[in-house]
């Protein structure tokens, strides 16, 4: 049964079209339209639960996504955040965690299409083939990648990206071993059994509470290109771009609200992040 928010989104994203149309034009204008850099988790069409999207709702959100914008690489992106110029809607697609249905469907298609994307996963789960403790603390059991799958992925042009060892909130991470290990180290293993480079990290959960300025820290220094977080929000040209804000796909209505800049999102407040030696502060 679709609860009353469900039902009430259509309404607000058609209300509201008129004014999305008018500022997403200003923005235009301005060289400020904002980059989209959606995140997704598993795309199946069993068990489903919040994170889940079924491949029929995937593939049509891609089909709408290429239509309506430009879907372009992490890279690509950050280009375009830096140079603080950018005039035409993009969108950069990421998943998080490594789920080995996404292999059956999702990432064929995205490969078929020649569609960018970023893939981040959680190297212990992958290495030892569990599945991720917050799924089972919900009775579900869902396989990940295997290291194969991910090579393979590779290989077509799947970018892989880190997303800790163990996938542990961060933002509750005191012991600087440990952070090391889940921040940098899990970077560095990744790489090396992939033989390619690992330029991005991306927080488990992600919220302003799930980060910390001292994951910041320990990836700029470890050199990775940019980080990601997933509390929703928007880049805009001449933001910074070490810091991607990163918004839930979702169903496909919600979808179209997001990737067309909700109102409600464009005023999401910013983490901001200290970096050690450094008098100003980041805001990332």
């Amino acid at each position: 049964m679709l609860d009353s928010k469900s039902l009430l989104l259509p309404l607000y994203y058609y209300g509201t079209y008129p004014y999305r149309w008018w500022q997403n034009r200003k923005a235009a204008a301005e060289h400020r339209t904002p980059v989209v850099v959606l995140f997704y988790h598993r795309i199946a069409d069993d068990r489903a639960n919040a994170w889940t999207t079924s491949n029929r709702s995937f593939a049509r959100q891609i089909g709408w996504l290429a239509k309506h914008s430009q879907i372009v690489s992490l890279r690509e992106a950050q280009r375009r955040i830096r140079s603080g110029d950018n005039t035409r809607p993009c969108v950069s697609i990421t998943f998080d965690d490594g789920y080995a249905e996404n292999c059956r469907e999702a990432i064929p298609l995205l490969v078929r299409e020649q569609i960018p994307c970023t893939y981040f996963v959680t190297l212990g789960n992958v290495l030892e083939g569990e599945p991720f403790a917050h799924d089972v603390a919900q009775g579900n059991r869902f396989a990940p990648n295997s290291l194969s799958e991910l090579r393979a992925m590779a290989a077509a042009g799947i970018e892989i990206a880190s997303h800790t060892y163990s996938h542990p909130d961060l933002g509750q991470v005191s012991d600087e071993e440990q952070l090391y290990h889940e921040v940098v180290e899990s970077g560095k293993e990744l790489q090396a059994l992939l033989g390619r480079p690992v330029r991005y990290f991306a927080f488990p959960f992600g919220q302003h509470a799930n980060l910390s300025s001292r994951a910041f820290q320990l990836a700029r220094e470890a050199g990775y290109e940019a980080v990601c977080s997933a509390y929703g929000g928007y880049n805009f040209p001449g933001d910074d771009p070490f810091h991607l804000q990163r918004i839930h796909a979702d169903d496909m209505i919600r979808l179209k609200n997001r990737a067309t800049v909700d109102p409600r999102k464009i005023v999401t407040p910013r983490f901001a992040y200290r970096l050690a030696g450094s008098e100003e502060e980041a805001v990332g």
